[in-house]
């Protein structure tokens, strides 16, 4: 019996117990369909299957949640959004880009009309509200790192909206595309209310989420934004069990699914579209710089020359990935390769280690229970316990679980984890602030701030993101990424591709994304 033949036995014979109760779940909608009588129109439907759990909430300043994202970008807008496959600029609940009226000043009007789904209108205040709760620190909003240009956000009139600088930021339009609008009196009145069910402007509107089971969306029938609902409903089931997301696709129980294990690739392309896309999404090496001998530039190194990564992406992930010669991806447009590119050499290593005096090296590396990390770390502790004098060993965890009760508490030496915030834009500077500004990851989890390095990096981060020259933008970030290369205290070890499969004869004008979760702006079900 084949492989392809073997997934289909179980889709029919074991899918609902395979992916808690999907097939009755669409059984009973159908059901409902056929009571409605036969003069009723039949409504057009889009199902999918989400590879992450949902955890915590859907507040845009707040959440990082991959899938809390995928769902946010089919239910709030901002003045400008960025095509969620293509990561191009459009207008969303501005009428037009933003107007510069000098070096630091911009100013956005509104589309006419814009409602959110409780059918209030979106008004200014609303647009400043969503802008200076995110820049207000008591609130800790993780999208605050990305808006440190902003020095004020105020109503111009009735129809837009002007904001000042505090120095000139080319990438202005690109970047405001992280702030979602929502609307002020909904916010305030029950800031866990609006959390847990959230209300904002975009084309499909939050019906209910069922944890660990789906989430479930209606059209939002007043949007009057460029890409309108195109089907009545959309369900997202969460199905975190690989195998529950390629039999669902492959029994036509959904139209598309992300994150298609690697080993099923080839044999669901005989019966989907599949595409894997070239990504930010890395996996990556931090040291806690607090705890010897890690803060030893020496020792981090021969971690990266100790690592097979050619190895690693092949018998780990069957070839998918690429191995990191920057910080971003060869694919990026501002890609630069850096000075120093951590070719396997387990000499060099091993040299390194014995002159930084660790060449009797034992430590633990907390990383992630994510499916295809733990796919990986086998090969990764196989190539270090290979560099002589060497002992690694490996505990892995939740992702919320490593980083509340090991790295945030300092309780870790080397930490492996994925990570990926191209999901909040994909310029060079917004890259690089997720891990080296602010205080989270630089100061509190790798403790690299307050180095002279990390103080350069930031200053020739802050005279890139500054000039309107592009190509002395990228001669400043080259020369940031260089030092981060050199001192690795949090590096790339490899950049995923990531694998998507939809039914193309059911689903028009689908795409699939560089981030995690998928998008049905603008898709119509055949």
């Amino acid at each position: 019996m084949t492989r392809s033949q073997t997934a289909r036995g179980v889709s029919r014979r074991g899918f609902v117990t395979a992916v808690g109760g999907l097939g009755a779940a669409l059984a009973f909608s159908a059901g409902l369909s056929a009571c409605a009588g036969e003069s009723a129109p039949q409504k057009k439907r889009i199902e999918a299957g989400i590879s992450y759990t949902l955890s915590g909430g859907f507040d845009p300043m707040i959440t990082t949640s991959a899938t809390a994202m995928a769902v946010n970008l089919h239910v709030f807008e901002g003045l400008v959004d960025l095509h969620p496959a293509t990561r191009e600029p459009y207008i969303a609940l501005a009428s037009e880009m933003p107007k510069q009226i000098d070096e630091t000043t911009y100013v956005v009007p509104l589309r006419s009309g814009a409602k959110f789904h409780d059918g209030s209108p979106v008004t200014v205040q609303d647009v400043v509200y969503s802008f200076t709760r995110v820049l207000d620190p008591k609130n800790s909003s993780t999208l605050m790192q990305f808006l440190g240009f902003i020095e004020t956000v105020e109503p111009q009139g009735d129809d837009a909206v002007l904001f000042r600088l505090k120095s000139p930021f080319p990438q202005f339009a690109e970047r405001i595309s992280c702030v979602k609008i929502v609307p002020k009196a909904v916010v305030e009145k029950d800031p866990k209310g609006f959390d847990a069910h959230p209300v904002g402007s975009g084309p499909y509107s939050f019906v209910r989420a069922l944890k660990d089971n789906r989430i479930e969306f209606k059209a939002f029938e007043d949007y009057g934004g460029k890409y309108r609902p195109t089907v009545d409903e959309m369900t997202w089931f969460l199905l975190s069990d690989s195998a529950a997301r390629v039999t669902a696709q492959d029994s036509d129980r959904v139209q598309a699914i992300e994150d298609v294990p690697y080993l099923d690739t080839e044999w669901l392309k005989e019966r989907s579209e599949l595409k894997q896309v070239p990504s930010f999404g890395l996996l990556f090496l931090m040291f806690n710089l607090q705890k010897p001998p890690f803060n030893d530039v020496r020792v981090r190194k021969a971690l990266h020359y100790g690592l097979d990564t050619e190895q690693v992406i092949q018998r780990g992930l069957l070839g998918n990935a690429s191995a990191a010669t920057s910080y971003v991806h060869r694919e990026h447009p501002d890609y630069v390769r850096a000075s120093t590119v951590y070719d396997y050499d387990p000499d060099r290593a091993a040299a390194l280690l014995k002159e930084a005096g660790a060449d009797s090296l034992e430590f633990t590396v907390h990383t992630t229970d994510t499916s295809w990390v733990k796919d990986v770390m086998p090969v990764v502790l196989e190539s270090w316990n290979k560099i002589p004098g060497v002992t690694a060993s490996m505990k892995a965890l939740q992702s919320g679980a490593l980083y509340s009760q090991y790295v945030d508490a300092g309780k870790y030496d080397v930490c492996v984890a994925p990570g990926d915030p191209s999901v909040f834009g994909n310029d060079m500077d917004l890259l690089l602030s997720w891990w080296f500004r602010g205080t989270t990851w630089a100061d509190k989890r790798y403790h690299w701030a307050g180095t002279p390095e990390h103080d350069q990096t930031l200053s020739l981060m802050d005279q890139a993101v500054s000039t309107t020259d592009h190509g002395e933008a990228l001669r400043l970030w080259g020369q940031a990424i260089d030092i981060i290369a050199d001192q690795v205290p949090l590096y790339p070890i490899f950049h995923r591709k990531l694998p998507t499969a939809w039914h193309g004869s059911e689903l028009k004008g689908f795409q699939p994304l560089p981030t995690t979760g998928l998008s049905f702006l603008g898709v119509e079900r055949n």
